[in-house]
């Protein structure tokens, strides 16, 4: 007996390539009802293309995916109605005013009778747009825009939900309240996939994959994703950077190095051990430096296993 696969995706060594370029190699997802799932990695690590075939946009060179039980490239129009999709760039009509994007989608997807208008209205109230429905969409604000392009994207009940770094370039207080939206989405069991370049905003997901030249390099909760960093972590206040960071470098008993912000991020063997060395190196230098045990962020947890990965194999 078949099993219900609603709001379930699946991939299966999906492959993209273009011309000579392979963007995406082989990746494998498998992504529970309900869950969040987020994509991280830099520019050009394959996420658009990914979100892209899994939402059944874009055909695989190889490989399967399924969402909801249907093959993204094969019963793509059978997938639409399981699936909503916010392009990076998302299409509203600037000379529309913010009810009449929302209702031009509801017409592209087939949302008539009597339920229209209800569902309408309580996406306006679910995006904390009811006061500017009238307002043009080209006016508002980036923010703005974003929530709007959510609901457009949700007219017509999706189970799952592809989000291509829906918050790129919004700011922080639109970011929280874009959040808190997809938080009350979840809440419902909506199964939500998302690419961001943001680390809190991967903090948010109950699993997370770093994809980095086109491959999944790991896959987890930010909290296993955390643990997978070498060594201990020390944060060394100190007022040069620029003349602590190859001091510390070069002392023994230290993996990494990294610039975070106003302080240095030094991974070592042993944390109370290297504690004294490195102030002790620092001090030979004539810097003060102030130095604690802390534990790592899935930032730091990202750059060690890319730097690892962009080693050549031995």
């Amino acid at each position: 007996m078949a099993t219900d696969q609603t709001g379930h995706i699946q991939a299966d060594k999906l492959t993209k390539n273009f011309r000579k370029t392979q963007a995406v190699r082989g990746v494998d997802f498998d992504v529970a009802p309900g869950e969040i799932y987020g994509l991280i990695g830099p520019d050009g690590a394959g996420k658009t293309t990914t979100i892209r075939m899994l939402a059944g946009v874009m055909k695989p060179t190889s490989g399967i995916a399924r969402v909801s039980g249907f093959d993204t490239a094969r019963e793509a129009e059978n997938l639409r109605q399981q699936v909503g999709y916010m392009a990076q760039r998302f299409s509203l009509y600037g000379d529309l005013s913010v009810r009449e994007n929302i209702e031009f989608y509801a017409d592209i997807f087939g949302v008539r009778g009597k339920d229209r208008e209800p569902r309408i209205k309580r996406l306006l109230q679910f995006a904390r747009l009811e006061e500017f429905q009238e307002r043009d969409a080209g006016v508002l604000s980036g923010g703005m825009k974003k929530k709007l392009g959510l609901a457009c994207a949700l007219i017509h009940r999706p189970k799952v939900l592809f989000l291509d770094e829906p918050t790129n370039g919004v700011d922080p207080i639109s970011r929280r309240e874009f959040w808190d939206i997809l938080s009350d989405l979840h809440i419902r069991g909506v199964t939500i996939f998302i690419s961001t370049a943001y680390m809190d905003e991967a903090e948010r997901c109950s699993r997370v994959g770093m994809i980095y030249q086109g491959e999944i390099i790991q896959q987890g909760s930010p909290a296993a994703l955390r643990q997978l960093v070498k060594g201990d972590l020390l944060s060394i206040v100190t007022p040069d950077l620029q003349a602590a960071e190859p001091i510390v470098t070069r002392l023994e008993g230290v993996y990494e190095v990294q610039v975070y912000g106003d302080r240095l991020h030094v991974f070592v063997d042993d944390a109370k051990r290297r504690h004294f060395e490195i102030e002790q190196a620092l001090g030979n230098a004539g810097l003060s430096a102030q130095i604690r045990e802390t534990a790592p962020h899935l930032q730091e947890a990202f750059i060690s296993l890319v730097a690892h990965e962009r080693q050549p194999a031995k």
